[in-house]
């Protein structure tokens, strides 16, 4: 028995150790292959999308000092950050481009373009481009295409949109296209922007049918007949400037000959299969790019299924050892790191005790949550430095909670936490960050970094130790502390004006480039100089939540037609003028329920008329016949004006800012470093 026992002992033992062996050098195999993978592929991500810009850059003219930075010596993307200017990158990918105001002319080239699979949005717009509308429809996942403010014209194909089934926005306004409106247009199931005005359209306009198509201008062509009735919620200042339109939410009754926009014998004119150009329609001399792209796809995905099945068999291997463990998930340790950070920051949780949680994570847990720098011009640091870091509870409004956090090297900086933006996807959120980040204004609170979760979002922002506008104008005043002097608020109110004349000039797609202005977002720095915050915030809110919030749908336009303009924010500067001069709370008149802002204006200026409306605070400046109270008078008048209900009588931006600059503080000498 003995004799027989032994060999059952040790063969177990001998196939355990070749077993294990064995597993050592598929395990091995496999990290190899994956590493080798993994560094070829990226080697020819990299080298095609260098290419790839490159000769789309060679179909560019004068692009010499604008695209400089376009050369093989470095790669365009490194991570999230971009090497060569208007390139927009995520994760080492190109999935933007936005060349703006570089006075671009030539061709674009949409080949070139093809051999970028990630790409979703593009942006020419201010430059001067011309001649046919591109063929656009060859990239079919383009999210976003911005074109307007060029000279493009001619008429635009019936099916140039045919395909395109992903794009949200068009901006073409501001050209010289022709002939109708395309069709297909009206056949893209996710679009939601539509800027077609300051064209030479003619026609009727499509019957659009899109239930999430919220924003449409076709202002300023030469359209015709009934406007759709997916349209008549639609501000009627949309259609302004085509006279033969009829039907809401105009006032012209159409005629009934004009009822249907898209008669039934008009199929005609909508494109049959055939007719909606192919890849295969393209000249052969264009289609080598797309040969290559296609051997490299095809090669990367045979060497995936390789790495795939040999992944399976490890895994096989090692199957028992699996059972009983619980799933990892990157979300989950994104949702528990950014809880982490959430305790940490409102102060209900200590540095070392989140460690002791965090420990069993490690540095995985810190790499998937780490935050996203758009600045480059600022030292890096981690999730994790903020969590270590020192914190204060700064308050709490309707958005969320504002944190500042005190840096291991000093530097302080201010977490604002987002709650109510769970309804923008990663890609959508990351695009307008990017934007965001490459705004530069000395009256800007510039973005230094932001943190992606879908349930609430971190934006970290420079700390500014002198606080708000509204603190100096109703906080409690001494003679250490004395309250703001004329010469102060026109400076601050100067440098609000520029703001937002930069913000709306450097994001012309946005209906309201600010949305938020109130005297609790200005930040003013050591020398009182404004600083802008909460910013731009429209296109993220949640909608159901941004009407409750957002200062731009307290607008009378937004009360009677459900629709804010591009002088929205000029009726909230008018609102900060007012309190400015006033030292009145436009927030302590609505707590009391006498009213809305339209109301508290009207109260304004009947204190106006009684001479009891200039702010007691600025002392002997506001005394009546002095040259500052002429002033101040003038800039009353500037305010009210910007507050008209009616939009149309309401001044613009540029006239607002022209009269304000005019402004003079009478004793130029005047400084505010009394007030520090």
């Amino acid at each position: 028995m003995g004799a027989h026992a032994a060999p059952h002992v040790r063969a177990p033992a001998l196939t355990t150790f070749f077993s294990t062996k064995t597993d050592r050098l598929v395990n091995i195999l496999c990290l190899n292959l994956i590493i080798m993978f993994l560094l070829s592929s990226s080697r020819i991500v990299a080298a095609s999308d260098a290419d790839a810009l490159l000769k789309f850059k060679d179909s560019l003219s004068n692009n010499v000092d604008a695209l400089g930075s376009w050369n093989n010596s470095t790669s365009p993307c490194s991570g999230n950050y971009a090497n060569w200017i208007g390139v927009l990158c995520t994760d080492g990918d190109i999935w933007g481009l936005q060349l703006e105001n570089m006075g671009l002319t030539g061709d674009i080239d949409v080949d070139a373009l093809l051999l970028l699979p990630h790409l979703r949005t593009l942006s020419f717009m201010n430059n001067k481009f011309d001649g046919d509308f591109p063929d656009f429809y060859k990239l079919g996942a383009l999210k976003s295409l911005f074109l307007s403010n060029n000279q493009f014209s001619g008429s635009i194909p019936d099916n140039a949109f045919a395909g395109m089934a992903s794009l949200k926005k068009l901006y073409l306004s501001h050209n010289a296209f022709q002939g109708n409106i395309p069709t297909s247009l009206a056949q893209l199931p996710k679009l939601i922007e539509l800027r077609l005005e300051g064209n030479q359209f003619t026609g009727l306009l499509p019957n659009f049918q899109q239930k999430d198509l919220k924003d449409v201008n076709v202002s300023y062509n030469q359209l015709e007949g009934p406007i759709p009735p997916a349209l008549i919620n639609v501000s009627p200042t949309s259609f302004s400037g085509n006279k033969d339109l009829c039907g809401k939410p105009l006032d012209s009754v159409c005629k009934s000959s004009k009822l249907n926009p898209n008669p039934p014998n008009s199929s005609s004119n909508v494109p049959s299969p055939s007719s909606v150009p192919t890849l295969e329609d393209a000249p052969n001399k264009k289609t080598s790019t797309l040969k290559i792209a296609m051997i490299v796809i095809a090669c990367g995905v045979a060497l995936a299924a390789i790495i795939v099945l040999l992944i399976i068999y490890c895994r096989s291997r090692n199957q028992t050892s699996q059972l009983g463990r619980p799933e990892s998930s990157s979300y989950k340790h994104s949702t528990s790191l950014a809880a982490a950070a959430s305790l940490h920051t409102a102060g209900l949780v200590k540095p070392t005790e989140l460690s002791r949680r965090s420990s069993k994570k490690g540095a995985a847990a810190a790499e998937l949550g780490k935050l996203s720098f758009v600045r480059d011009d600022r030292e890096r640091f981690d999730l994790q430095d903020l969590l270590r870091a020192s914190a204060e509870v700064l308050g709490s409004g309707n958005f969320g909670s504002s944190y500042k956090a005190v840096l291991l090297d000093g530097q302080a900086v201010v977490v604002k936490r987002f709650k109510l933006m769970n309804n923008v996807g990663r890609e959508e959120f990351h695009e307008h960050m990017r934007r965001l980040g490459r705004l530069r204004h000395p009256n800007l609170l510039p973005l230094v970094a932001y943190y992606y979760r879908k349930e609430e979002k971190l934006l970290v922002f420079d700390f500014v130790h002198n606080g708000s506008l509204a603190s100096h104008l109703h906080g409690n005043h001494s003679v250490e502390q004395p309250g703001l002097d004329w010469p102060a608020r026109l400076k601050i109110v100067k440098g609000v004006a520029r703001g937002l004349v930069h913000l709306q000039s450097e994001l012309p797609s946005l209906i309201v480039a600010h949305g938020h202005l109130k005297s609790s977002n200005v930040l003013l720095n050591e020398v009182f100089e404004p600083l802008l915050m909460d910013y731009t915030l429209a296109p993220l809110v949640n909608q159901e939540h941004a009407q409750q919030i957002l200062v731009a749908y307290k607008s009378p336009e937004y009360a009677q037609h459900g629709r804010t303009t591009k002088k929205t924010d000029v009726w909230s500067l008018g609102i900060l003028i007012l309190e400015i001069l006033t030292g009145k709370f436009p927030a302590n008149y609505l707590a009391q329920g006498t009213g809305n802002l339209a109301s508290w204006v009207d109260s304004i200026v009947k204190d106006q008329e009684t001479a009891r409306v200039f702010d007691e605070e600025m002392g002997s400046y506001a005394k009546n016949g002095t040259a500052e109270e002429e002033e101040m008078l003038r800039l009353f008048k500037i305010g009210v004006a910007c507050c008209q209900e009616d939009v149309e009588k309401r001044l613009d931006l540029k006239a607002a800012v022209e009269k304000i600059e005019q402004l003079k503080e009478s004793h130029s000498d005047i400084v505010v470093d009394d007030h520090v």
